[in-house]
Parts: C-alpha cells; sequence; structure tokens
C-alpha cells in the first residue's frame, strides 16, 4: 500500500491488517511507530524507480493512493500533473516487475461528457495517472470517488472550514454543480472488496453515495451538522478562479492542494449507473449523517490528542525537512516524431553544448561521464554518469556523481531522469535529489532560475524540430 501514512491509507491499513499481511510503504517508513501486527512499513520514495522496486518486492496486490499536489522538496520546480504521472510510472513498471497480480486504484470521478482536453487540470492528472499505471501489464481496477467525507483529507475539511469561518458566503455559479458524496467507511470498504476481484481487472468503477448534492446544499447541510446558522447569497458572476484565491486564503490550505481541487468544482462528478459494479460503491451513508460523523471524529481527536506534543512533533518534522536542501525540478516536453527518451537524453546534452556558445561546454569520455564545463577552466560544474543498467529506450538515468554546484557534503542520490509518457510523445525530464553547493538563498535566486531558462529554451528547440 502506498501513501500508508496518510488519511486514506491509515485508515484502510486498519481494515486489512486482521485479515492480510500488509507492505505499507511511505517516505519515512514506520520510523517512530510502535510494531503493528500482520503489517511491515517500509521507507519507499517513488520518485526512486530502484526504491519503489524494492518497496513492492513480494507484493500480490498494490493499492495506489498517492497524489502529489504538494511539494515534495525544499525547492520543487514541477507541476503537480508533471509529478503524477512520474511517480505513476515508477510504480507500475516496480509492479510489473515484481509480478504484482493487481494494482487498486482510488481516483476522481470523470464526467463522461467532457472532453479529456476540457477537463480540469486534477481530473485531466488523475485520468492520466490511471492510463499509466495500466500501461505494464499488470491489470489495474480503478475506484472513482467524488467528494470523500471524513475528518481529514481536502476537500471536505475545505468545506468544513468555510462554514466554520464565515457567518455568510457569496456563492458563485459553480456552488450549483453537482456532486455524488461518500462517506470514508464506505470508499474504504470498496477499496477492501476489490482486491483480488478477477471481474474487476482492467475496469474504472465509480463509487457514491445515496446523495446527489449541489455544493450549496453540501454547505447548509455542514452548517445545521455544526448547529450554525449561516447566510448564502447567490452571485453568478464569481468565477472558480477567483473563488480558488478566496478559498485557500479563508481555510489555510495551501494554494498547491487547493488551486486543484477548486478547478474542479465546475465538473458534475455523479457516478454513473453504467459504471457500476456489484457489491462494489453502493453507499447508504447520506450526506449529513457522514458530516456529523466526520466532526465528531475531529472532535474526538483533538480532545485526546497532546497539543503541545503534536505541536513539537510537528516542529521536528519541519525541521528535519529543512536540514536538508533538496533539490526537484520536473518538466515536460514533446518530442519529434521517433525520438524515444533515451535519443532524448542525448540531443538534450548536445544541445546543451551547442546553444551555450564557446562559454559552457560539454564533454564526454567512454565510460559514459558527461563533465559539463565553463570554457577555460578545468573542474566541471556538474558530472553526470549514465547508468547503462538502469536505461532503456524510454527511460535514461544519469546520476550526479560531481561538480562544483553540487554538494558533497552529504551523501546523497542526485540523479537526472528522462522518462517518456507511455503511448505518448511526451517526455519528462527530472532532476531529483539533487544538494546544490551554492548557498540555499543564492542557488534559489540564481542556479535553479537558469535550470528553468535552459528547460524552456530545451523545449522550444524540440517545438521547432516537431515542425
Amino acid at each position: 500500500m502506498t501513501g500508508a501514512s496518510g488519511y486514506i491509507g491509515r485508515n484502510l491499513l486498519q481494515r486489512l491488517a486482521p485479515f492480510a499481511d500488509v507492505i505499507a510503504l511511505s517516505r519515512g517508513g514506520g520510523k517512530g511507530r510502535e510494531p503493528e501486527p500482520h503489517t511491515s512499513w517500509r521507507a519507499c520514495d517513488l520518485f526512486s524507480l530502484i526504491d519503489a522496486e524494492k518497496g513492492l518486492a513480494g507484493a500480490d496486490f498494490a493499492i495506489y493512493l498517492v497524489h502529489s499536489m504538494l511539494p515534495s522538496a525544499k525547492l520543487t520546480q514541477a507541476r503537480f500533473e508533471d509529478m503524477d504521472v512520474l511517480l505513476a510510472d515508477h510504480f507500475a513498471r516496480a509492479a510489473s516487475k515484481n509480478g504484482v497480480r493487481q494494482i487498486v486504484y482510488l481516483s476522481g470521478i470523470i464526467p463522461p461528457d467532457v472532453p479529456p482536453r476540457e477537463l480540469s487540470r486534477h481530473l485531466r492528472s488523475r485520468l492520466e495517472v490511471e492510463k499509466v499505471l495500466a500501461s505494464y501489464g499488470v491489470p489495474v481496477t480503478t475506484l472513482r470517488a467524488g467528494l470523500i467525507v471524513g475528518p481529514e483529507g481536502s476537500s471536505f475539511p475545505i468545506l468544513l472550514k468555510l462554514v466554520r469561518r464565515l457567518p455568510f458566503m457569496i456563492l458563485p455559479r459553480w456552488t450549483r454543480t453537482r456532486t455524488h458524496a461518500i462517506a470514508l467507511p464506505e470508499v474504504l470498504d470498496a477499496l477492501t472488496a476489490a482486491i483480488g476481484r478477477t471481474d474487476l481487472y482492467r475496469r474504472a468503477i465509480d463509487i457514491g453515495g445515496p446523495d446527489v448534492l449541489t455544493y450549496k446544499q453540501m454547505l447548509r447541510q455542514t452548517a445545521e451538522a455544526l448547529g450554525k446558522k449561516r447566510l448564502f447569497i447567490p452571485f453568478p458572476a464569481f468565477s472558480v478562479y477567483l473563488s480558488r484565491l478566496w478559498l485557500a486564503l479563508v481555510t489555510g490550505t495551501p494554494k498547491e492542494m487547493a488551486y486543484p481541487l477548486i478547478e474542479s468544482l465546475i465538473h458534475p462528478m455523479v457516478a454513473r449507473k453504467e459504471g457500476s459494479a456489484s457489491g462494489i460503491g453502493e453507499g447508504a451513508i447520506t450526506f449529513r449523517q457522514a458530516a456529523e460523523d466526520a466532526i465528531r471524529e475531529e472532535g474526538e481527536r483533538k480532545r485526546s490528542r497532546n497539543g503541545a506534543g503534536s505541536a513539537q512533533k510537528r516542529k521536528s518534522e519541519k525541521n528535519a525537512r529543512d536540514a536538508v536542501s533538496d533539490v526537484r525540478s520536473v518538466q515536460r516536453v514533446r518530442l519529434p516524431a521517433g525520438m524515444d527518451a533515451h535519443a532524448a537524453s542525448k540531443s538534450y546534452l548536445h544541445w546543451l553544448n551547442r546553444a551555450a556558445g564557446p562559454l559552457i561546454r560539454v564533454a564526454h569520455d567512454k565510460k559514459d561521464i558527461y563533465r559539463i564545463r565553463v570554457a577555460g577552466r578545468k573542474a566541471p560544474l556538474l558530472e553526470l554518469t549514465y547508468s547503462e543498467e538502469r536505461s532503456s529506450p524510454t527511460r535514461a538515468l544519469y546520476y550526479i556523481t560531481g561538480g562544483s554546484f553540487s554538494s558533497r557534503k552529504e551523501t546523497h542520490r542526485g540523479r537526472l531522469e528522462f522518462l517518456q509518457v507511455p503511448d505518448s510523445d511526451e517526455c519528462i525530464i527530472a532532476i531529483h535529489d539533487y544538494l546544490p553547493a551554492l548557498p540555499w538563498f543564492l542557488y534559489k535566486y540564481t542556479q535553479a532560475k537558469i535550470h528553468l531558462w535552459v528547460m524552456h529554451a530545451f523545449r522550444r528547440y524540440l517545438r521547432k524540430r516537431i515542425r
């Protein structure tokens, strides 16, 4: 199970452990956790294909609960949809290599009458991840849910904070969009029931509760569940793009998470009968009941939690994160006809040699080591070592093995990866776990910006070749 330390994962783990041996994957592994029966925690960073392969070793079934909306490094230069496709590709490759029998994936309801290119970024990404997971031969069962109602997570807590904090709300047109809410326990039921069901292999199943409501109705019922009187004022001219700004401000939700979710509110997300399956996702808990349960459970957790201890733990985790000045930069480019990821990597290094003119030179030796130098200097700025063992036509991997721009004070796994998106002419170019040698402030506003400019220029170069 990926995302085992997350909101859905923690709850699902409690369901599965009594009758299955669970490999629980998270970036931190089981550090600081008490031993749990039938649960084996493994540290796994899915941005690393090697980690993914080790994490899935011995698994019969795999549950994919990953979404990369929030930054994953001290400096993240990437769109969430590009990180999502990279993570899904690594996971699917690892599942195929380990002989996994089925991947169960929790996604969002896709409106059937909206072309993929017109979907919101969030839903378009969910659909792309679904396709990538199925690209390496492992059968995928996708459960598509609307708004999941529980004490944590993403969408419902935003709704809850709005009602708590605003005595009156201006309701734009999108609050009349209908969506299919489903209670968290029924999502867990559906995920559990889907595991091992061969009749659900290679299928996408819509799941939902008994209520299909507008966001206005959900806001009103949430206010009733809280015992609060709220005034709702319709306002037809308030766009979803303006809404995402004030929703993020009012609720305190990071914009990286709030913006994509709120942009999806323009789409009706209603489970379709033709997308259903017997015994899966036929929820009976009403939205009002689910909201009351979530509010009660949230209160119980707050009372049982040691506030000071939790604050200290969060501070320690933040300090641990900040102590590593790592960089993740992920960009997507379109490839000319006939060019794969391996060829794109070679093209990039040759292009860099020409584009930088006489100032920057890229030297290549017989050991497949590329050294990027400033003209007239022997010491390289960066040294990249090509990994033939970990590369293929659809993936090229270079380890960052030296150079004055790379910090060698800490052991790290800096690498440059070119990954072709399955069944497409697109390629993900990613720098992972890079530790710069420059002071952080100087790096952030010089070298990091230059890298983005270089990637933009390379994208433009490829675009000209396509024409």
